[in-house]
């Protein structure tokens, strides 16, 4: 069994994670906020699958992957980091658009809304990192078996993450609203959105090529 600090710790991880512009976070907020809250949920799903999916391959081996074959992990954080890069960019360049201002998108069915919110949580670095450099630093070996450690440690990360998420989809349409009636706010969103996002993306460049990983 995990220890309570443990618990606590990654709960506090994927708080600030989760509450930390990125994909996901873009993705959800711009369908719930142009297709309504269901939409946003049935996205979330996907996401909750993505987080399922990454905590069975970090479990079951996906670690060792990137220690045999490290330019498999070279490759996911190149890819990744380009993509925050991209975000970066698309929201702070001329008239770029903060994730909460109201656009207009093509209505997506179900099982489109379900597919993309997983395909954006795959291709999501934060979740990669958090999985392959982060829940490891809170295992215990002595506690007993480290898969069933890293098991119940993504369910926490899980049901925090799809906790935060879940909210943020509730009030999107409400803070689009506020920030649509105060313009400087919405620049001010749309700067600290798109800054944040550059910089995860630059650390995420530049740190160190090989996973920091201890199980």
């Amino acid at each position: 069994m995990i220890s309570l600090a443990a618990a606590s710790g990654i709960a506090l991880v994927e708080l600030g994670l989760a509450l930390t512009p990125g994909p996901n976070m873009m993705y959800l907020v711009s369908r719930s906020i142009s297709q309504g809250w269901r939409a946003g949920m049935t996205s979330l799903s996907g996401t909750a699958l993505g987080f399922v999916v990454y905590m069975a391959m970090a479990n079951l081996g996906l670690a060792a992957v990137f220690y045999v074959v490290p330019w498999l992990f070279i490759a996911l954080k190149v890819v990744g980091a380009a993509y925050l890069l991209w975000l970066a960019y698309k929201t702070l360049r001329p008239g770029g658009t903060s994730p909460f201002e109201t656009s207009a998108l093509p209505r997506d069915s179900a099982s489109k809304l379900f597919r993309m919110g997983l395909v954006t949580n795959l291709l999501n670095p934060k979740v990669a990192i958090l999985y392959l450099a982060l829940i490891p630093q809170f295992i215990d070996p002595a506690a007993g078996n480290v898969v069933a450690q890293g098991f119940q440690l993504g369910a926490i990360q899980i049901l925090v993450g799809v906790t935060v998420n879940a909210a943020i989809i509730l009030v999107a349409g409400s803070v689009a609203v506020f920030l649509q009636s105060k313009p400087a706010w919405m620049r001010w969103q749309r700067w600290f959105t798109g800054t944040l996002l550059g910089a995860i993306g630059i650390k995420l460049a530049v740190d160190a090529p090989t996973p920091a990983v201890s199980i």
